[in-house]
């Protein structure tokens, strides 16, 4: 199958309903930090892209949105086609330019500081970051925080760069400002929105 093809396939087939779904299983994720949101495969784009963060990239950004790729996403001209033709969202120059980045190795990205913090006036202009992980369970256990949290919740995803905790309190420091993040394996989703407070289980 050429590029061409490969970027119109696996896109929504409702893309209204599906889009609204996507979003719903993405609020109620914020809304509840560290819970864990099932997602159906409701797009299908090209590898390395995965169905649960495509189908976010289609149901958050739009001409509107500028979108980061890692490299390995970046290497790959059918996935920037397939984002492009679905979403309409323009890719950014650098990390700090994006409102959506897009991460399938999280252990080997750039620090949390390097993307877009918004500003004090406008703390929604900030980078949302999606990491592909494969799975929230078999990582280091972070005990987490916070508004949406009753008590404590723990997750525990893979891959997760060195010193992220550390990164993390930096994030809470900035409030209002600072990164938020949706973890996407490859059937469901959790979120870390930045007034979520974490600490590893050791500590």
């Amino acid at each position: 199958m050429d590029i061409t093809a490969q970027a119109i396939e696996g896109g929504f087939a409702d893309p209204v309903f599906n889009a609204q779904t996507v979003f719903r299983s993405v609020m109620e994720a914020m809304a509840r930090p560290g819970t864990v949101q099932k997602l159906p495969a409701l797009a299908r784009p090209p590898a390395p892209l995965w169905a649960t963060a495509g189908a976010i990239a289609l149901a958050l950004c739009d001409n509107d949105t500028p979108i980061w790729l890692d490299p390995a996403l970046q290497a790959s001209m059918t996935v920037k086609s397939w984002l492009g033709f679905h979403s309409g969202a323009p890719l950014a120059n650098t990390p700090a330019d994006a409102h959506f980045a897009v991460i399938t190795s999280p252990c080997e990205m750039m620090a949390l500081d390097g993307f877009s913090q918004g500003t004090q006036e406008y703390p929604d202009r900030s980078t949302t970051l999606i990491l592909q992980v494969s799975d929230l369970a078999s990582g280091t256990p972070l005990l987490l925080q916070g508004p949406g949290i009753e008590t404590t919740a723990t997750i525990a995803p893979a891959q997760m760069p060195r010193h992220f905790v550390e990164q993390w309190k930096q994030n809470n420091h900035r409030f209002p400002r600072g990164i938020d993040i949706i973890l996407a394996t490859a059937d469901s989703i959790a979120c870390l929105p930045r007034t979520t407070r974490i600490k590893t289980m050791e500590a």
